[in-house]
């Protein structure tokens, strides 16, 4: 299990600054993959028969991709914004639609009562409302209010865990790193990317999963996860002189599936060649596709809607698509189906995420999003 993480979106950037469309196309891409990755994570026995098998890479391409945006919005901007002005913007992108998740992830959470998940059925009311108004708040819960049984610090919508990371690199990023030199910059991306190959190299499964727990293990990974794409990401803005590349979205795109849809490399026997590749597609595949798709340009109509409706919908796409698939995996559970016998509903369950992603879009996020700045952001 992973979830991806998503931040700012270039359109909501300074009407003086060009946006990146490509850089919102490839966050729409990334999200689109990682609802087909849990999608097939629900007929998948381990990590080594996933298809789709690395998708829960998308989380760290999204890090980076955030870092580089937000150094992008804002580095330029502290001589006349605060901390607080930053926090504010932060909270008025991210929180309305964290709320929404939420809610929906209560709305559905009794529909995914199975053996999968025995706990569901012995949660009163109460407690649900509870752990899903503390998930309102992105505030992580510890393994005695888990009412799923997963351990996840937002049972009832996974991907919450990200966002908690995310505002923790804003945090991080607005209170000091912002100010580092490009040399002490670099030497924080050093010493991180170093302690990430180090841990998905060694790691026990191999791999990069994990992050979601309150425990000490799952925040160790959470950190290590976080902190060099982030950070990568905002020295690749500071650093990178960008260039002119032809037909970027495609070539960028493509990388990413390629990427994300690659099959397990090593098998049990030899874990530390998949976490090498996983190591190598963080630290030097993902900067230069972020790279890629910001020297590119859009010429073609179609290309730009593209680009536009599937960055616009990514960030609600990730953050209410996780509910719908505990329901396909519940089915899945109590049906004992398989893979191709599940193929129809997994459409089903695609468009659904889909459409109910656009939905809160334009009918919730855009318009709440609108309001809070005009209250708040002066």
């Amino acid at each position: 299990m992973t979830h991806p993480n998503f931040t700012q979106d270039t359109a909501s950037l300074s009407p003086a600054k060009p946006h990146f469309p490509i850089l919102d196309g490839l966050r729409g891409v990334a999200a689109v993959m990682v609802v087909i990755f849990h999608l097939f994570e629900s007929h998948a026995t381990s990590h080594q028969d996933q298809i789709v098998n690395h998708g829960y890479l998308a989380v760290d391409f999204f890090f980076l991709l955030s870092g580089f945006v937000i150094g992008y919005a804002y580095d330029d901007r502290w001589g006349k914004m605060t901390v607080r002005d930053f926090i504010k913007r932060r909270l008025i992108r991210l929180q309305p639609m964290v709320v929404m998740g939420m809610l929906i992830g209560g709305i559905l959470f009794y529909f995914q009562a199975s053996e999968l998940w025995p706990n569901i059925a012995q949660t009163p009311v109460w407690k649900m409302v509870l752990v899903m108004v503390i998930g309102m708040t992105l505030i992580p819960l510890p393994l005695s209010m888990d009412i799923r049984g997963w351990t996840e610090m937002h049972p009832l919508n996974g991907p919450g865990w990200s966002l908690f990371y995310e505002y923790i690199a804003n945090i991080l990023y607005a209170v000091g790193v912002r100010k580092f030199s490009n040399t002490a910059l670099a030497l924080l991306v050093l010493v991180t990317g170093t302690g990430l190959a180090h841990y998905v190299v060694t790691s026990p499964g191999g791999d990069i999963v994990g992050g979601w727990a309150l425990t000490a293990d799952q925040i160790y990974i959470g950190f290590t996860r976080m902190l060099f794409p982030f950070f990568a990401g905002l020295l690749l803005f500071r650093l990178g002189k960008l260039g002119r590349i032809k037909n970027a979205f495609v070539w960028c795109s493509l990388s990413i599936i390629a990427i994300l849809a690659l099959p397990r490399i090593g098998g049990s026997e030899n874990l530390w060649q998949n976490g090498l590749y996983e190591a190598i597609c963080i630290i030097i595949f993902f900067p230069l596709i972020v790279y890629w798709g910001a020297s590119g340009e859009i010429k073609s109509q179609i290309g730009k809607r593209i680009c536009k409706f599937t960055g616009a919908i990514s960030y609600p796409l990730y953050i209410t698509h996780y509910p719908l698939v505990y329901c396909y995996m519940a089915w899945v559970s109590k049906t004992k189906a398989t893979l191709s016998q599940g193929a129809p509903y997994m459409v089903l369950t695609f468009v659904i995420a889909v459409i109910l992603a656009f939905a809160c879009l334009k009918c919730y996020d855009e318009p709440t999003r609108k309001w809070l700045r005009a209250k708040f952001q002066k």
